[in-house]
């Protein structure tokens, strides 16, 4: 916990800015909540956090992913093949070409 606190307030730092925006499945933790809140006052920075319903893991995007590339016919679902597929770190979903319903 140390550790991200100590990094946030490094980058927000280094960025001269005076808000910090705590995102993601790492929002819902109270401790770092607690620890950002103490450290963030005595530095004269906001921090703002998503209503906690809102903190969720990324697990499900990724699942998401997933689904999007075995829609498109990217993954090999056959019962005896090897489930592999190459890594990517930044992959826009735009390139599944798959229609978006609006």
């Amino acid at each position: 916990m140390e550790v991200l606190v100590k990094k946030s307030m490094t980058a927000v730092k280094a960025c001269g800015l005076h808000r910090l925006v705590v995102a993601g499945g790492v929002g819902a933790n109270h401790l770092l909540r607690q620890q950002l809140n103490e450290v963030c006052a005595r530095a004269g920075v906001r921090v703002h956090y998503p209503e906690l319903h809102l903190c969720t893991d990324n697990g499900a995007m990724i699942a998401l992913a997933a689904g999007l590339r075995a829609q498109a016919g990217l993954l090999n679902m056959d019962a005896g093949a090897a489930r592999r597929f190459d890594v990517r770190p930044r992959w826009p979903l735009a390139d599944l070409a798959i229609p978006v319903h609006r």
